[in-house]
């Protein structure tokens, strides 16, 4: 494969049988990060020049090829209400969180872009607006890589450290994360459940691995019904990465949605979560760039041989 394209070649080793001590803080046996996904506000809708609204991850909509006001009000209904029940029960828990933040949804809240300097969450981008990067060409990706850093630049007056494409990323995206530069790592994988280096045109490049599977999409794509679902499905993950975590610590991510998760009926399954995190001692609740951070100083990438 060509060098420069190195990260591409598929990994299905990685750290084998027997992964790194990650040293988490503390001696801690799980790293817990919590994941606001804040894009409320940059998906496709025609008032943006879309062809039709956006239709996805929301509770229902008549699938109309043209403008759904039922579809924008579940979206609106995140900003409005469910960031702010989210945030609430994170700060009565005492819990930091990340934000992976679409610029333009930021850009139509400037409260939530206050409280959140104000409470300590820390942002990762999640690139300008809902945008297909395997649908761009290499100068298009550039450019929404550039505009989006610039735009939460200005909002929170410091780049982001960490990017996570709104959907898949391309072939290329890695790639030019690198070339824009300042970014600590990138979330685009759900290989691992560690960080891990990979090598983009010859630097080392860090992979702070996502899920999907700790996520409230399930809620309308595969089947979870109720908050005890999802708190069940958390607190059984959670559990046995704890006890996993006695010889061989990893992190735990959970993933939630303003529109989603932010419902009465599903936001207490955090609540709950939160509250049986906290009975638990040597957990490392955490934001992503602290996890950054701590893999950048304690565990440099390997030279090749």
């Amino acid at each position: 494969m060509d060098p420069i394209n190195l990260h591409l070649r598929r990994d299905f080793v990685g750290y084998g049988r027997n992964p790194p001590d990650p040293r988490w803080p503390g001696g801690a046996r799980l790293a817990l990060n919590i994941v606001l996904n804040y894009e409320e506000g940059s998906e496709p809708s025609i008032p943006d020049g879309d062809p039709a609204s956006e239709t996805g991850l929301i509770d229902g909509s008549g699938g109309l090829s043209v403008r759904d006001l039922g579809a924008e009000s579940m979206f609106e209904y995140g900003s409005r209400v469910g960031v702010w029940r989210l945030l609430r029960i994170l700060e009565r828990h005492g819990s930091a969180a990340t934000v992976f933040g679409c610029a333009l949804a930021l850009e139509r809240n400037p409260e939530l872009v206050v409280a959140l300097k104000e409470l300590g969450h820390d942002l990762c981008c999640h690139g300008r607006r809902w945008v297909r990067h395997q649908d761009l060409t290499e100068a298009e990706e550039r450019s929404e890589i550039a505009a989006a850093v610039a735009s939460l630049s200005g909002l929170f007056g410091k780049a982001p450290p960490g990017w996570y494409c709104r959907y898949a990323p391309s072939v290329n995206t890695r790639r030019l994360l690198l070339e824009h530069g300042g970014f600590l790592y990138d979330s685009d994988s759900y290989a691992d459940e560690l960080p891990y280096w990979v090598e983009v045109s010859g630097t080392p490049h860090l992979v702070v691995p996502y899920s999907l599977t700790n996520n409230d999409a399930r809620f309308i794509r595969q089947g979870l019904a109720t908050a005890d679902d999802f708190f069940s499905y958390l607190r059984d993950s959670f559990d046995l990465l704890y006890r996993e975590g006695e010889t061989q610590p990893k992190m735990m991510s959970v993933g939630l949605h303003m529109r989603l998760a932010g419902h009465p009926g599903r936001a207490v399954a955090l609540e709950r979560f939160l509250d049986h995190v906290a009975q638990h001692s040597d957990v490392w609740v955490c934001r992503r760039d602290e996890i950054a951070r701590h893999w950048h100083e304690n565990h440099r990438p390997r030279p090749r041989v």
